[in-house]
């Protein structure tokens, strides 16, 4: 029944921008059109049609922020009679009208998409917006440190107590752009992210100022970020936060990663628990989705 389920959620997938019988899916699943509504709305934990109306919002709200299409022909794509309708389906959901999102990069929700396993993954909205960045420089110091994907990694605790107050403060004072103060920077990830493979670590600012002497600097080139947002215990929720962006995120969205470096920007509460983060992903549009 698992596998009907999720090749009833491909289905969902291939006809967001079409019209979307129930009777199909209930047809996948050998069920009948009651018993798969009924069903659906009890692992999900919301109604088919509301799970179908946020899919279409989520990825609508990616083609708004590319800006390939007119917001009209959005509408239009995703099954709404009017712009006027559109955009007040978009600001029930992202908070914001689809023409303002446009104009500014607001932050959207994301619907993730659902699949059945054992348990349901994608019913937790993720926070996202979508930045647009010229070439800029990281500037700090630099470390070759080993993946850890769960609890705190030591090699990159060592490095950070070794640099020095004086020298973390100098960094501050080049922070000219967001994301602004110190971030932690992994760059030349082994394609496999494999636990114990090894990264490149930046500890340093955003900033397109001189570099100092003394510390080292990485030029990223100009592109197209996804900025996610976390709070939440420290270290985990942050690395729930990457976990679930590869996992759930990109499969639910018309984008792909590409390569650059991953900028996490973290602040910690007192007592270094909690931690509020952004977390910087490049990415572009997959062509086909556009």
């Amino acid at each position: 029944m698992l596998e009907r389920l999720n090749q009833a959620m491909e289905h969902i997938e291939r006809h967001l921008d079409r019209r979307l019988e129930v009777a199909d899916l209930a047809r996948i699943t050998a069920t009948s059109e009651y018993h798969f509504r009924r069903l659906f709305s009890a692992l999900a934990g919301m109604p088919l049609s509301e799970y179908v109306r946020r899919r279409r919002l989520t990825v609508a709200g990616a083609e708004v922020l590319a800006g390939d299409r007119t917001l009209l022909e959005i509408a239009v794509r995703y099954g709404y009679t009017s712009g006027e309708a559109f955009a007040r389906a978009f600001r029930v959901m992202h908070g914001v009208g689809p023409g303002e999102a446009r104009r500014s990069g607001a932050s959207l929700c994301s619907q993730q998409r659902l699949s059945f396993r054992l348990t349901v993954e994608g019913n937790s909205g993720m926070r996202y917006r979508i930045v647009e960045k010229d070439e800029f420089r990281v500037v700090g110091r630099k470390a070759r440190v080993p993946l850890v994907h769960e609890g705190v990694n030591p090699a990159i605790a060592d490095f950070i107590r070794g640099i020095g107050e004086e020298t973390l403060r100098r960094m501050r004072d080049l922070s000219d752009q967001e994301p602004r103060g110190i971030v932690g920077v992994s760059g030349n990830l082994d394609p496999s992210r494999a636990e114990g493979t090894e990264l490149d670590y930046h500890h340093g600012v955003v900033t397109r100022a001189a570099v100092p002497e003394d510390m080292d600097a990485l030029t990223v080139p100009a592109g197209t970020w996804a900025v996610f947002e976390s709070s939440g215990p420290f270290p985990q929720a942050l690395q729930y936060l990457w976990r679930d962006v590869f996992t759930q995120w990109f499969p639910s969205h018309p984008y792909r990663s590409r390569p650059g470096p991953e900028i996490l920007r973290t602040r910690l509460s007192q007592d270094a628990a909690r931690a509020d983060a952004e977390l910087w992903i490049p990415v572009e549009l997959e062509r086909a989705a556009v």
